[in-house]
């Protein structure tokens, strides 16, 4: 399991220094069902905008 996942999306609740996410779980999904062929295909449902 990765420990450290990264992370641009600096609105989100879950941003940390270092461009890290501090979630304790991440959900990513797939726009065609269970696969994917490449990452613009999915989306990062764990994703809440931050309140800045």
């Amino acid at each position: 399991m990765a420990q450290d996942v990264l992370c641009e999306v600096n609105n989100c609740s879950f941003w940390a220094k270092g461009n890290k996410c501090s979630a304790d779980r991440i959900y990513v999904v797939s726009h065609k069902g269970k696969t994917a062929d490449n990452s613009k295909e999915t989306d990062c449902k764990t994703f809440e905008p931050s309140d800045l």
